[in-house]
């Protein structure tokens, strides 16, 4: 039986103390950064064998702050509760850091949709993340329904 990407990592390094809850929006958006990345390299590499540096400017070009608040909005509407407090928190965080190539809104924005990532990620609610991630991205035209 395979399990989860997060479980593995658990199983081989230990289980966490921390509930998802109890971390802060800025360290829920640090590892929902990389979850969305991730995701977005190996949808990148199905496309078909090619060149490191053409997979690198696709996968720039959709996990910059304008692109994931791109995403994140489309699909606001189909937010639960509990996950749009998730994103709101994020999108609220002071961040130390300032934005790079964006606006601070849609810097904030795209804190609040890779705060959601992390949440839903550390929830074991990959697959709900998964599918927020693909609707948005139909929805803003980054891949084809």
């Amino acid at each position: 039986m395979d399990i989860s990407f997060y479980d593995g990592v658990q199983k081989h390094f230990g289980e966490t103390r921390t509930t998802p809850g109890q971390y802060s929006s800025l360290a829920l958006a640090y590892i929902g950064d990389g979850v969305f990345d991730l995701v977005i390299r190996t949808i990148i590499l199905d496309m078909g064998n090619g060149k490191v540096k053409d997979f690198h400017r696709m996968a720039s070009s959709i996990v910059k702050a304008p692109s994931q608040a791109k995403i994140i909005r489309s699909v606001l509407d189909e937010l639960t509760e509990e996950e749009m407090a998730v994103y709101k928190h994020g999108r609220n965080a002071k961040s130390a850091t300032s934005a790079k190539n964006s606006s601070i809104i849609d810097y904030r924005v795209a804190t609040g949709f890779e705060a959601l990532t992390g949440y839903l990620y550390l929830s074991h609610k990959l697959d709900r993340a998964l599918e927020l991630i693909k609707l948005g991205m139909e929805r803003t035209g980054f891949i084809m329904a």
